[in-house]
């Protein structure tokens, strides 16, 4: 029965979810009145806020949105001016341009003979064979009056032509004239000063306003609402920021191409045109049909509006095709069927002006997508992200009967990626998902046979290939560690399955990747019990054993190969694949130690390194941070900004608190590096004796490498890694991830601000791109300090 109250359950919520989702689009549609100018208020404040920041600086808030929005209000007025100076140009010139267009008109007169000449004449044919009165109205009309008049004695005489009437407009038309168009005028004007207003008050609560929201709509989620709004902030600004400077210059290059084609009023056509290029697809077209068309006008030849059409084809080419590509990247996030679709139902909702916002609204629809779980599905549907991941899409190609893709996939993932990657994040979760499917009944036992049997075969022929240098580049850790080895073979590793024909292919894997890095490997059966498999490892003189376990093989069988090893070998060194465990991974592995594992990974990428560390490649030795070569000049600047031995600071705190909460780790900090120490100006997490202390010796700092390299440091495995794996003041903390920003003063790396994890983990691209957004508003915050230090000290 549980099959069939999950499915009911599962009815019931798809169910709900569409009532849901026409809930919001009726409340979208009703309220639209209020919606939109709230919506055009919340673009306009995304646009202005980078500049209002600014300013803000220097002037003060209140003061620095009043002077923007007086300058955008200025640049409207003017702008307004202007074209209306060109429309009136225009209006006055139009009666000149009579005569060329009657021509342009009969040039295109339909031509005498052939097909349309002969149903003209059919046309008129007909209508001589329809039926007419032989009388005309108006004879009929002059006998009934003569006929009146004879029958009426004394009667005047009625005019045998008809009496003309005349309508007279009454002055009650004047009122209702006048109101509508007052109605039409002033209804504009009335939404544009309201959206004006809202934007004034959001720019200057735009913290209040941030606040609110993520308390409403972040309640247990802070961190992820944080992120999926500074995320939907950036792209919508930065898209905002480039189609201004797109359309902008599209403007202007209309414009001048209009004055030297020599079709009038260039200015005012330049600037309608990329006005209307903010709409969507059909604004570019709007804004050339007129200009096209008065080419045709003035011009007595056809030079004139070919040139014009070539100007607007050639532009809207370079902007589509090059220029919009290149400036806004990737910053929507969102597909191109997406934004058409969305275009679409934007405008069905909203009229033009939701055609006008579809971008921006879609852009947070599908951020919002990316970071909360239960509005995955927009992320889906309007992301421009793959739909499947490499490992599904594989799965499903090995599961389509008759297909024999898979493998082209996998080589198309070889030439960007190594055969590391290819078996951690492609064939692996393969075997996973195959599990987890037969687990829950949706996979039979012949289907499971024939996707190992595809995955064995394709493990050897990738496996039996010498590594390219592209594979090895790929992944740095592994071409690092290779690098190392030496040419023979320095270690003997037997992999054991834990339980089942999955570990088993586990194993193969990685028995072909430390071959590839020279060590002698050998995997075992799955068929072997558990003595057997001692016996077996007793016969090879192995110096290293890795424990192969894939999920649904748990912890228990782990351990119980793992106790029965250690018993028997007391000297070899043993690792644990726990291979695609995200969850509990440390207390996985403390209980795997107390059995007698040396080691615990979770990747193949993991298990080659820790292995080239059990037989020497990597050294005690740990690598120090090189000096700048402009370490006297930066040394200067540090001591200029007077924050070295002073008391913490609420900014510095906050911000400290801040990295801790968006990027969820337990220790985070702002450290600067002078010529001996590290000095803590603000941490969150650190060990109690080292934030008493404050400082650290700039030799065991791994900051002072962030500052040495200046720019982003991520060390997503520090074990892993041969310059901090053995680093005393890392490793005997258990401190496993590291990543650093320098803090950049008139381009002097400071400092930096670091974020510490106990465990290894992915820094992506929009963690990356928030942690620089973090660091810049801590060295804004050090450059405002530089006049008022200055001002102090004289």
């Amino acid at each position: 029965m549980r099959p069939v109250k999950s499915s009911s359950a599962s009815a019931l919520v798809g169910i709900w979810s569409i009532l849901v989702m026409v809930v919001v689009i009726t409340v979208l549609y009703i309220g639209r009145d209020i919606l939109i100018p709230l919506a055009l208020a919340m673009l306009i404040t995304f646009l202005l806020t980078p500049v209002v920041t600014r300013l803000e600086r220097w002037l003060g808030r209140i003061v620095a949105v009043l002077l923007v929005v007086l300058m955008l209000f200025s640049l409207l007025a003017g702008a307004g001016w202007l074209l209306t100076r060109q429309v009136i140009d225009l209006a006055t010139k139009l009666p000149d341009y009579q005569t060329n267009i009657a021509a342009k008109i009969h040039a295109f007169r339909i031509p005498t003979g052939g097909v349309f000449s002969r149903f003209e004449k059919t046309v008129e044919q007909i209508k001589k064979e329809l039926p007419a009165s032989s009388t005309p109205p108006d004879a009929d009309l002059n006998d009934a009056g003569k006929k009146i008049a004879k029958a009426i004695p004394n009667a005047p005489e009625i005019a045998a032509s008809p009496v003309p009437v005349r309508i007279v407009e009454s002055n009650k038309g004047i009122p209702q004239l006048l109101q509508t168009v007052g109605a039409a005028v002033l209804s504009p004007l009335g939404t544009g000063a309201l959206v004006l207003l809202l934007a004034i008050f959001m720019l200057l609560q735009r913290e209040d306003l941030r606040g609110r929201i993520i308390r409403l709509i972040g309640q247990g989620h802070i961190s992820e609402t944080t992120r999926a709004m500074d995320d939907a902030a950036h792209r919508v600004a930065r898209y905002l920021a480039m189609q201004s400077l797109v359309n902008t210059g599209y403007g202007i290059l209309v414009g001048v191409g209009l004055y030297f084609i020599g079709v009038p009023n260039a200015i005012l056509w330049g600037a309608v045109a990329g006005v209307l290029r903010f709409i969507p697809y059909v604004g570019p077209w709007i804004g050339a049909a007129v200009p096209i068309l008065l080419s045709f006008a003035i011009s007595t030849s056809w030079l004139t509006p070919i040139l014009t059409i070539s100007l607007f084809v050639v532009l809207e080419l370079i902007n589509s095709n090059a220029l919009e590509p290149w400036l806004y990247g990737s910053s929507t996030g969102v597909s191109p069927i997406a934004l058409i679709i969305a275009a679409l139902f934007w405008t069905w909702l909203w009229g033009p002006v939701g055609l006008l916002l579809s971008t921006p609204l879609t852009v947070c629809l599908a951020v919002m997508g990316r970071h909360v779980p239960r509005l995955e599905f927009l992320s889906v549907l309007l992301s421009e992200e793959e739909a499947l991941s490499p490992a599904q899409e594989c799965y499903h190609r090995l599961l389509v009967p008759g297909a024999h893709q898979a493998n082209d996939l996998a080589e198309t993932y070889l030439d960007t990626h190594s055969l590391t990657a290819l078996y951690d994040n492609m064939l692996l979760p393969v075997v996973i998902a195959t599990e987890t499917d037969v687990e829950r009944g949706a996979l039979e036992e012949k289907e499971r046979s024939a996707v190992y049997e595809s995955l064995v075969e394709m493990t050897e022929d990738f496996g039996g290939r010498p590594p390219t240098p592209s594979e090895l580049a790929a992944d740095k850790t592994i071409a690092d560690e290779a690098q190392a080895l030496p040419p023979a073979p320095t270690c003997r590793v037997v992999c054991v399955p834990a339980r089942a024909e999955r570990d088993q292919i586990a194993g193969l894997m990685l028995v072909q990747l430390l071959r590839q890095q020279n060590f002698e490997a050998e995997n075992f059966s799955a068929q072997l019990a558990g003595d057997e498999i001692v016996e077996a490892v007793t016969k090879t003189d192995c110096d290293a054993i890795c424990i192969s376990v894939v999920p649904p093989s748990t912890l228990i069988h782990a351990r119980y190969i793992t106790r029965k090893l250690r018993e028997r070998f007391r000297d070899a060194k043993i690792v644990v694949g726990f291979w695609g465990a995200t969850e509990n991974v440390a207390n996985t592995a403390h209980g795997l130690h107390k059995s007698g594992a040396d080691e615990t990974v979770v990747s193949f990428a993991e298990a080659v390194v820790q292995l080239a560390k059990l037989s020497g490649t990597i050294t005690d030795e740990m690598a120090e941070a090189p000096v700048p070569e402009n370490e006297e000049a930066r040394l200067q600047q540090l001591a200029a900004l007077h924050v070295l031995d002073t008391p913490s600071e609420p900014f510095f705190d906050g911000m400290a608190a801040r990295l801790v909460r968006v990027f969820e780790v337990p220790i985070a900090f702002i450290a600067f590096i002078d010529g001996q120490r590290e000095w803590f100006k603000s941490q969150v997490g650190l060990p109690d004796e080292i934030a008493e202390a404050r400082y650290a010796p700039r030799a065991l700092s791994i900051c002072a490498h962030t500052v040495a390299i200046n720019e982003l440091l991520v060390v997503e495995d520090i074990a892993r890694d041969k310059r901090f794996a053995n680093n005393p003041l890392l490793k005997g903390r258990g401190i496993r991830f590291y990543a650093g920003m320098p803090l950049r003063v008139n381009k002097f790396p400071v400092g930096s601000i670091c974020l510490l994890d106990t465990k290894p983990r992915r820094f992506s691209e929009e963690s990356r791109r928030l942690f620089h957004v973090m660091a810049d508003e801590v060295t804004e915050e050090l450059e405002r300090r530089l006049p008022l230090v200055a001002a102090s000290a004289a």
